[in-house]
C-alpha cells in the first residue's frame, strides 16, 4: 500500500514562499515510470495541475505557473517538494501531490496576512 502525505505550512503570508513536502510511503515507488506530480484545488473550484518531475528527474510545469513554480525529488528521502514564490490569495487551495493511482489526503494552504 503507498500513501502519500503532504506536510507545509498551513498559513503562507503574501509575497512569501509556499513550501510543501510530500513524503511516500513505499520505497519502490520510486523505481515506477510514474510522474510526480503537484495538483490543487482552490476553493469553490475544479483541480488544477501545477507540475510534476518524471521517473528521470525531468520537470514538467502548467504553462500558467511555469514562470515561477518549482518541483523537485529526494529519491534518498522518497519525498518530493513544491516550491510557490512569491503567494498571492488567490494561491489559497487545498494541495495534493500524486504519484500515478495514489494521491496524499491533501492539506489546506491560506495565503493571508
Amino acid at each position: 500500500q503507498v500513501q502519500l502525505q503532504e506536510s507545509g505550512p498551513d498559513l503562507v503570508k503574501p509575497s512569501q514562499t509556499l513550501s510543501l513536502t510530500c513524503s511516500v510511503s513505499s520505497g519502490s515507488i520510486g523505481n515506477s515510470y510514474y510522474y510526480w506530480s503537484w495538483i490543487r484545488q482552490p476553493p469553490g473550484k475544479g483541480l488544477e495541475w501545477m507540475g510534476a518531475v518524471g521517473y528521470r528527474g525531468s520537470t514538467y510545469y502548467s504553462p500558467s505557473l511555469k514562470s515561477h513554480i518549482s518541483i523537485s525529488r529526494d529519491t534518498s528521502k522518497n519525498q518530493f517538494s513544491l516550491q510557490l514564490p512569491s503567494v498571492t490569495p488567490e494561491d489559497t487551495a487545498v494541495y495534493y501531490c500524486d504519484i500515478g493511482p495514489y494521491w496524499g489526503k491533501g492539506t489546506l494552504v491560506t495565503v493571508s496576512s
